[in-house]
């Protein structure tokens, strides 16, 4: 399961860098900070998919976000 967590906040940071990335090319800005988050996010997915090597496929996304969802709030609610 952890590793699940990884995967799923891989992407999470992935999916907020990308815009961000792009947003600083168009200013004109070097993204440094984006591309640190590009780094982190897929290292975090790296490290999972390394681990678990056959368990993350295009069509077994919607299951582990729902996973890791369902456990998070698990959590949450004691």
């Amino acid at each position: 399961m952890v590793y699940d967590t990884y995967f799923v906040v891989g992407i999470i940071i992935l999916a907020f860098a990308l815009p961000a990335i792009f947003r600083a090319i168009r200013r004109g800005n070097p993204p440094r900070i984006s591309s640190v988050m590009l780094l982190i996010g897929g290292g975090l997915i790296v490290v999972a998919i390394g681990a678990k090597p056959n368990a993350y496929s295009i069509s077994a996304i919607p299951e582990v976000f729902e996973a890791v969802i369902s456990s998070f709030m698990a959590y949450l609610n004691g």
